[in-house]
């Protein structure tokens, strides 16, 4: 029975699932970015303290969780933009 209820609203209400969504794809966009960004400054601060080489994947990581990040968000708000439409 709550199942027919849920199906109901969803199609009585298809812009809520698209920002249902959205909101979803921010959530792991955020944790990546602020990842990323934590992860910078532990690099930079052990490059401080120490005079040691840092690895090339302690370079590349970072990158990587930006990328990711913002694709996320990206992709967000475009279902978000898509969510007006509809």
């Amino acid at each position: 029975m709550s199942l027919q209820v849920l199906w109901g609203f969803l199609a009585a209400h298809p812009t809520k699932l698209i920002n249902l969504l959205a909101l979803l794809l921010t959530c792991p966009g955020g944790l990546l970015l602020h990842s990323a960004r934590r992860r910078e400054a532990e690099t930079r601060e052990m490059l401080a303290l120490e005079d040691v080489l840092v690895d090339a994947f302690d370079l590349r990581v970072p990158r990587y969780f930006y990328i990711l990040g913002f694709s996320c968000l990206a992709m967000a708000l475009l279902l978000s933009w898509l969510s007006t439409w509809v």
